[in-house]
């Protein structure tokens, strides 16, 4: 019962409920919910800090940036933001609005990332290698696979090939797929 309390309590606001109806659509960043509420960000993020200390989102840091997303469906806290968002009115100007928003602010987010990989697609291998010690992933990954033949092989997000290079000689067939032609050259 007071599980249930303190997550209609942290709903009860109308930006707090908009930011749950945002979030169901997938990830975003303070910086990007700031973005599409126009509010402060001290403020979105006090109202982010609340809706996750009652249990409805959950705040991952993923490099330098901290994405907000829906709790897991198959948590408490994620089916009844599920809930909660499924009686938001579809229709109502505020949320009409927002999903504008949060359309441009995805797309320019795709933009971004988009032409970062085609700038630097010629030395990714590089910038790679600048992160995380290469050897030490390849081996582990192999060691997690062992001596198991794999037959169909599905890099997505494939940058150079280097997975399908490293798995091919185990599989019978690969393929590679990534959003930038000139990280597939």
């Amino acid at each position: 019962m007071d599980f249930l309390l303190a997550a209609l309590r942290a709903t009860a606001e109308p930006t707090r409920l908009r930011l749950l109806a945002l979030c169901a659509e997938g990830d975003l960043t303070v910086s990007e919910l700031t973005a599409i509420l126009g509010q402060s960000q001290p403020r979105v993020s006090r109202h982010l800090k609340l809706l996750c200390e009652a249990g409805l989102l959950d705040r991952f840091p993923e490099g330098q940036w901290v994405f907000h997303r829906l709790k897991a469906e198959y948590e408490p806290g994620g089916a009844l933001a599920r809930a909660l968002v499924a009686r938001v009115p579809v229709d109502d100007s505020t949320i009409v609005l927002d999903r504008a928003r949060r359309r441009d602010v995805t797309e320019r987010r795709r933009a971004q990332a988009a032409e970062y990989f085609r700038t630097h697609a010629g030395e990714w291998d590089q910038i790679r290698a600048l992160h995380v010690p290469e050897a030490e992933v390849e081996q582990a990954l192999l060691a997690e696979v062992g001596g198991t033949a794999v037959e169909d092989l599905l890099d997505v997000g494939t940058g150079t090939g280097r997975m399908l290079e490293l798995f091919g000689p185990r599989s019978r067939r690969g393929i590679g797929v990534d959003l930038s032609p000139e990280m597939l050259t």
